[in-house]
C-alpha cells in the first residue's frame, strides 16, 4: 500500500506491486507544472468546484497500484477520497512529459487512468508544445482536442476552463535540451 512506501523527494509510483522511481524532473518541467496548476487551481477556487493538488501525491487506485500525477483536481461531491493520500481516481489529472516519461504517460497511464475512471487526462507535451485533453464517456477516452501554442486547451469537464497554450509554456528555458 502506499503508506507503506519510502519516503522520499523522487517522483516514486507501485505499479502492480512493483516500485517505480523516476528521476527528478527538470526545472522546465517544473515550470510547466507550476503555471497549470497555478491557472488550474485559481479558476477552481474562483467557482468553488473541489480541490487541486500537485506532485508529489500518491493517488491510490487499488491495493498495489498508487501513482502520482502531476497535477489533479478533485470535485467537491468526491472530497471525501482525501486523506493522508488520495484513496481514489481524481477526477482531471494533468501530465506533462518528459523525454523519460512519455511513453508511460501517453500509454499506461492513459489506460490506467481510463480503467480506474478519471474524466478528464491532460497530456501537456513540452517537446511537441502542445496540449491535448481527454474525456471519458461510456468507459473510454475520446479526444476532445489538441492544441498548439497559437490555440486555448479547453477542458470539457470544467465547462469554461480553457488555457492560452502559449501560456504554459511561456518563457521557460529548456536547458540543453531537457524537459
Amino acid at each position: 500500500m502506499a503508506a507503506e512506501l519510502p519516503e522520499t523527494n523522487l517522483p516514486t509510483e507501485l505499479w502492480d506491486g512493483e516500485l517505480v522511481m523516476s528521476p527528478a524532473p527538470s526545472f522546465f518541467h517544473q515550470e510547466i507544472v507550476a503555471r497549470f496548476y497555478k491557472l488550474l487551481d485559481a479558476w477552481v477556487e474562483q467557482h468553488r468546484l473541489g480541490k487541486t493538488a500537485l506532485a508529489p501525491l500518491d493517488m491510490v487506485l487499488a491495493p498495489h497500484r498508487s501513482v502520482q500525477p502531476d497535477v489533479i483536481f478533485i470535485a467537491n461531491e468526491r472530497l471525501g477520497i482525501i486523506g493522508e493520500c488520495v484513496e481514489g481516481t481524481a477526477d482531471l489529472v494533468a501530465e506533462v512529459l518528459s523525454p523519460g516519461t512519455r511513453r508511460r504517460d501517453r500509454l499506461d497511464k492513459r489506460d490506467l487512468y481510463e480503467q480506474h475512471g478519471v474524466k478528464e487526462y491532460w497530456l501537456i507535451d513540452p517537446e511537441a508544445r502542445t496540449v491535448e485533453v481527454l474525456f471519458r464517456e461510456r468507459g473510454e477516452y475520446h479526444l476532445v482536442g489538441r492544441w498548439q501554442p497559437d490555440g486555448q486547451a479547453a477542458s470539457h469537464l470544467l465547462k469554461g476552463f480553457k488555457i492560452p497554450v502559449r501560456e504554459l509554456f511561456g518563457s521557460a528555458v529548456s536547458v540543453k535540451g531537457q524537459n
